[in-house]
């Protein structure tokens, strides 16, 4: 029996009890039980994750750092130690590398404006690719728009897979940056990132990795990978809205400058200047979504109790049985057929509007995410407005997965008639 198959059927015999975990799940919608498939969109959260947000308002809210009353001081542990945890998820060298924010889009607008700053200059190229979230284009262009940078992009394939010899011919000594997504939201391509890593540290590029479609689909070794920055989110991993994560080496944000200033961000200040706190507070300024980072760091230890591999081998079954629906539907396109591929599946039926499909599924309690996915320039190389998109989790099953395209087929049929 192959060694996939055993972790996979581990995991099948504990859905009932990963389940009942995420009471949202045990719902009616329109008369259905609900199918939720809009898991790229965000993730519904554990008891563990909420029970454990219910305990910080509930017995210690309290404001962190600084505070010598007792509550402060065990929000500050708990908060500390989320930090911890996040790090050695990652494997993080150092837990100061990993810094709190409102999520991907937050840290990658935070990347924008610090490394523009500090370190590109008139004539400069950042390198994305074509299949980016507009948070990893729109960022880039109204920071560089300040002094001159050029966004440049890496073409892709009919498939949705990066043009790697592009890629390759388009490092040169002007590009200061690459910063591309590790999974595509829309498109659930799996992008070579270790090879992208390697190919532009030979000539000294760094590289930001967009991981929120990747982070609660496969183990992430930061080290591994020898990333230069990462970002994430924490409600795209089983944990609360409002936090996120900015992953950097440590050089890198000793050097960079903070983007914001207030509390808890400086070391002194005076009203002719100001010197920064240590890593990583100096990136940390103000009151942060302190129970957010508290429940982050709770659903953090729910992966790891299931295991990264053992849900990557589970998911990953998932994902071919879905697809592998999906294209016996004859009116059915896929949009993205990479052979590396997570997460996510997306579609146009001929003739038929995308949100006219939602609608309908919606109304047999099956919930799927339409329109564009916040990459309209994606959608304009495939030549369509929009798609939809059915995206899995942990919790999902085979049986969803077959009253969805059963519900699909009703769909169609209902909309040709």
């Amino acid at each position: 029996m192959n060694p996939n198959d055993i972790v996979c059927n581990s995991v099948y015999k504990e859905l009932f009890k990963i389940r009942s975990e995420f009471p949202l799940l045990h719902q009616k919608v329109n008369g259905a039980p609900l199918i939720y498939f809009d898991n790229a969109a965000t993730t519904q959260k554990p008891l563990k994750v909420i029970s454990t947000m219910n305990e910080y308002y509930s017995t210690y809210n309290s404001n962190i750092h600084r505070g010598v009353h007792q509550l402060s001081q065990k929000a500050t542990l708990a908060y500390e130690e989320s930090r911890i945890k996040i790090a050695r998820f990652i494997n993080a060298r150092y837990a100061h590398e990993i810094i709190f924010n409102k999520g991907t889009t937050d840290g990658i607008n935070m990347m924008a404006c610090c490394f523009n700053k500090k370190f590109l200059k008139k004539g400069d190229v950042v390198l994305i690719s074509a299949m980016e979230h507009h948070a990893n284009i729109v960022p880039w262009q109204i920071f560089g728009q300040e002094n001159g940078v050029e966004l440049r992009v890496v073409p892709i394939e009919a498939s949705g897979e990066l043009n790697m010899d592009a890629f390759r011919s388009m490092l040169n000594e002007k590009v200061k940056l690459v910063s591309i997504t590790y999974v595509s939201n829309t498109l659930g391509t799996i992008n070579p990132v270790k090879e992208i890593i390697k190919m532009a540290h030979l000539q000294d590029i760094p590289v930001l990795l967009d991981a929120a479609q990747a982070i609660a689909h496969t183990a992430i070794d930061v080290q591994e990978l020898d990333v230069d920055f990462m970002v994430f989110s924490g409600h795209k991993m089983y944990g609360p809205t409002g936090i996120g994560v900015l992953y950097a080496k440590e050089a890198w944000l000793e050097e960079m400058p903070p983007h914001q200033g207030g509390g808890d961000m400086i070391k002194e200040v005076t009203f002719e200047r100001s010197t920064y706190n240590r890593l990583p507070y100096k990136f940390e300024a103000g009151t942060p979504a302190i129970s957010a980072a508290i429940g982050l760091g709770a659903a953090v230890d729910y992966l790891n109790a299931l295991g990264m591999k053992e849900i990557a081998a589970y998911e990953h079954e998932l994902t071919d049985h879905l697809i592998g629906a999906l294209k016996e539907i004859e009116e059915l396109r896929m949009i993205g057929t990479a052979k590396r591929h997570a997460g996510a599946a997306s579609f146009v039926i001929s003739g038929q509007h995308n949100s006219d499909i939602g609608e309908l599924l919606n109304q047999q309690g099956i919930a799927v995410r339409t329109g564009h996915h916040c990459t309209q320039p994606l959608m304009k190389i495939f030549n369509i407005k929009g798609t939809v998109r059915a995206s899995l989790a942990l919790y999902n099953t085979h049986e969803e997965i077959d009253d969805f395209i059963s519900g699909l087929k009703n769909a169609i049929s209902i909309l040709k008639s």
